[in-house]
């Protein structure tokens, strides 16, 4: 789950790292409210959306006067904004953060995060932050620094200090980057998250560190354990499709082709993706109904591939693993009645009862499409896919 600028601030400032006076508004006269309460002459106006890359999409906007601030959260809020992070979805400004300008004399970048190929949390750290550090990465990938935390150790000041030395800060930036640094690894930890991204993380004039934008991403496999959290998931920001399918405990995943796609397990759901475009076809979505592939979540599933109208075929395949075959044929052949599908249904099915639910299947009098494997079910959805075209 991904949080607003805001909510991510507020995290932070829960735990001891210091960041810039702001207020979220969600109307321009609470802009100009928040930024009477920041005080100051100078303040920051920012569209609040699930993406980086807002100014240069127009969505920091620096205002040196009380009317400046409401002409941009004027000019923002009830629009839509799209940044080269939203995938060329564009997403809904609903409030904008209004914070104290502060003048920065560089721009550097830390996240923290987990590496599975260390199975350990890790941060990384570079000199060179700001908006252009994916390009850093790619151009001069030397300028970032990893640092590997032991599972059994933690976090060490001493570790902290060598990174801030090697990223260049003077010994005063050093200790306050510890206590950012010890500050995020313990709310990492107790939050359960995936991801935090200060970027960025600023030297100021003054000589000191702080924290001007933050990202962060918790765990969805840990939200029981959050319910704060989950409290503060902005559903607006979020495609519509997968917001309905978490409802019913689906993983759905939309993507932009014209193949519904509907698997149990994951790893045959990316596998069957693969196949359909090995035969030329492209799915529209990945979704993984889980091990108990009933009725009622075979049902829904049908329901969400057919929300689109860019589906012109269904590839139903599954393995009767925890569930018979022949039980997840019955919970085929009820949701295609149910739904009321139009369009060609292939359906490869493998494992226990696997021909007492083929049977089933080529009984039920309606038009479904029986595939004797993964890749002759690819074959059959691409034709029938480009037939419907």
């Amino acid at each position: 789950m991904n949080f607003h600028e805001y909510q991510a601030k507020q995290l932070f400032a829960d735990y001891g790292i210091a960041v810039p006076a702001g207020q979220v508004a969600r109307t321009a006269d609470e802009a100009v409210a928040a930024a009477q309460a920041i005080g100051g002459d100078f303040w920051v106006v920012k569209a609040q959306i699930h993406a980086g890359g807002r100014g240069k999409a127009g969505g920091v906007k620096l205002a040196k006067t009380l009317d400046q601030v409401r002409e941009y959260a004027t000019a923002m809020l009830g629009t839509k904004m799209e940044t080269y992070q939203t995938a060329g979805v564009a997403l809904p400004i609903e409030q904008v953060l209004v914070t104290q300008a502060t003048d920065i004399a560089k721009e550097l970048y830390l996240s923290v995060l987990v590496d599975r190929g260390t199975q350990a949390v890790t941060f990384i750290a570079s000199s060179d932050g700001g908006v252009e550090i994916e390009k850093t990465a790619e151009e001069n990938p030397d300028a970032l620094h990893t640092l590997n935390v032991s599972y059994v150790q933690g976090l060490q000041a001493y570790q902290c200090r060598e990174l801030g030395f090697a990223m260049g800060l003077n010994a005063k930036q050093v200790n306050q980057l510890t206590k950012i640094m010890l500050g995020l690894f313990k709310l990492f930890n107790d939050r359960d998250l995936a991801l935090v991204e200060l970027n960025p993380l600023a030297i100021l004039t003054n000589g000191d560190l702080a924290v001007l934008d933050g990202k962060v991403d918790s765990d969805d496999n840990a939200a029981f354990r959050h319910p704060d959290l989950v409290a503060l998931r902005d559903i607006a920001q979020e495609d519509a499709t997968e917001a309905l399918a978490r409802e019913h405990d689906l993983n759905y995943v939309t993507m932009d082709g014209d193949i519904g796609c509907m698997v149990n397990g994951a790893g045959l759901a990316m596998a069957t993706m693969d196949v359909i475009k090995l035969e030329g076809g492209s799915p529209a979505n990945f979704l993984d109904v889980g091990g108990g592939a009933t009725k009622a979540r075979v049902t829904e599933a049908f329901k969400l591939i057919l929300s689109s109208d860019d589906v012109r075929a269904i590839f139903v395949n599954i393995f009767g693993g925890i569930v018979r075959c022949d039980m997840i044929a019955e919970g085929i052949i009820a949701a295609v009645k149910d739904v009321g599908v139009r369009i060609p249904v292939v359906v490869r099915l493998e494992g226990t009862n696997v021909q007492a639910g083929r049977d089933l299947l080529k009984s039920s009098g309606l038009d479904i499409i029986s595939a004797d494997d993964i890749n002759d079910g690819a074959r059959k959805v691409v034709a029938a896919a480009k037939k419907a075209a």
